[in-house]
Parts: structure tokens; C-alpha cells; sequence
């Protein structure tokens, strides 16, 4: 299964069933598990693990040293799950000794043409990047996430679950989970309610998220209080992952643009 013209290194670990197509590279400390498919003119650096049933796209740049200047030659990690699909000219980083120590990939994500995943970063599950996406270093994706085309990510920002970003949109500071985000820089629109029903999720819990979106990011009072008063008098858990994670941004959170 691994094509004659390729270049594996001796203590590259490659599944039986795995499938790695001519004129890629495979580096040392390299693990790749079993019917994941690696197609023509690949690279892919270790120390990377990769698990089972991905694809990766020709001119793909897989768990190459980290673009960052602190980076000394660490033996840090890349980490990528199950079924990804990681399409052409895709570059996806180690991590820094400064950092996590390694950038992790959950399972069935969508890495689109030209998507760029800095160092230390954290992608969940089901996460879609458009073409030309790109997160800077440390940056936390959550599950269920679309990023639109050229999107931008400021490092150490977060980006909630099953949140949205538009096209081309630069966002500077967390996205909370369920919004939809737009613009350079980035502003709040509102929930992500097309994509919510289009995975199921109850019209109850939609209404509500809405509700609390109006009061907690576009209300003109106190944000703490709000929140507290929210969270004391909601049974609803989409509204309380929402509002815990306002609680714990960092960076702060993407300001609300006009309604």
C-alpha cells in the first residue's frame, strides 16, 4: 500500500492498510493508522500521530516545526483523530515547548484547500474550515464549528461550539458557541439558527439562546448580573454552555453588532 517512489523513514509506523501515494515524504516518529489514505506529493513530519480512516490531499504540509521564532528544535507533537478529510496545500503545525507541546485534531473534521492550523491549537469534532481559513497559534476550536472562507483567528482566541463566521471574517476575540460571527473585525450577528436546526437541536433551546443573546451580548445593563440571573433560572443547556463561557473568556468576547 505505500507506493515505491515514496520517501518513508525507517521508524515511520504505518498501518498495513494504510495507503501512501508517490513522491510523498514521511518523516521519523511518524505514526499513521489503519485505512487512513495519504495521496501523491505529501509531507508529513514527526513526531505526528495520525489515526484511522483520514485523507490527505496532495501538497499537503502535515505536522511541519511550528512558525514560531521561540522554537529551538523541541520534539513537539501534532495529534490528528479519525476520519478527517485534509484537502490540498493544507498546513498543519506541531506544537511549541512554550505552549500545550502539541496541536491536537479531533475526529471527522472538514480541512479545506489552503487551511492553515498554527501551533498549540485545539480543533474538537465535525468542525468545518472553508477554503483559506486560517487560526494563528493556541486557538481553540470547539465542536461543530463552520469557519467561512479566509477567515481569520487571532491567537489565543476561542471559538465556541457550533458557532458560524462568514466570509473573511477577522475575529480578535472569542466567539462564543451558537452565534454567528461577520466582518473585519469580527461583530456578533446573532444565533447560528439556520445550522442549529439543520443539526437537530430543539426549537426550545433555539428560542432561548436567542433570548439570552439579546439580553446578555446586545443588553445595555450590567453583563455579570445578567448573567447570574440567566443562569439561576435556566434549565437549558445549550443557554448555560453560552453563558459559562461569556464567564470564562480570556480575551473577552466579539462585541454584538447593530440588530
Amino acid at each position: 500500500m505505500i507506493d515505491p517512489r515514496a520517501d518513508v523513514h525507517p521508524s515511520a509506523e504505518i498501518d498495513s492498510t494504510a495507503h501512501v501515494g508517490a513522491f510523498t515524504v514521511i518523516g521519523a516518529n511518524v505514526r499513521i493508522g489503519s485505512d487512513t489514505w495519504v495521496g501523491p506529493h505529501v509531507v508529513i513530519q514527526g513526531p505526528t500521530e495520525i489515526g484511522r480512516e483520514n485523507r490527505i490531499y496532495q501538497f499537503a504540509s502535515i505536522g511541519e516545526a511550528p512558525q514560531d521564532r521561540s522554537y529551538r528544535g523541541e520534539p513537539t507533537r501534532l495529534v490528528i483523530g479519525d476520519r478527517n478529510v485534509i484537502r490540498e496545500c493544507a498546513t498543519l503545525s506541531r506544537g511549541t515547548e512554550r505552549g500545550r507541546g502539541e496541536t491536537v485534531i479531533g475526529h471527522d473534521n472538514l480541512i479545506m484547500a489552503y487551511v492553515h492550523i498554527a501551533h498549540d491549537c485545539i480543533i474538537g469534532n465535525d468542525v468545518i474550515f472553508s477554503n483559506a481559513a486560517s487560526l494563528a497559534g493556541h486557538v481553540e476550536v470547539q465542536d461543530g464549528c463552520t469557519l467561512g472562507g479566509f477567515t481569520l483567528v487571532h491567537q489565543f482566541c476561542r471559538v465556541g461550539a457550533h458557532a458560524f463566521t462568514s466570509m473573511g471574517a477577522a475575529l480578535n476575540r472569542d466567539l462564543p458557541p451558537y452565534c454567528l460571527a461577520s466582518g473585519n473585525y469580527a461583530r456578533l450577528i446573532g444565533i447560528n439558527k439556520v445550522g442549529l436546526r439543520r443539526k437537530g437541536f430543539a426549537e426550545e433551546s433555539i428560542h432561548a439562546l436567542h433570548r439570552a443573546f439579546t439580553e446578555v451580548l446586545r443588553g445595555r445593563s450590567d453583563r455579570k448580573t445578567r448573567i447570574a440571573s440567566l443562569l439561576a433560572e435556566t434549565d437549558v443547556a445549550e443557554v448555560r454552555r453560552l453563558l459559562e463561557f461569556i464567564q470564562t473568556s480570556a480575551r473577552g468576547i466579539l462585541r454584538a453588532g447593530r440588530s
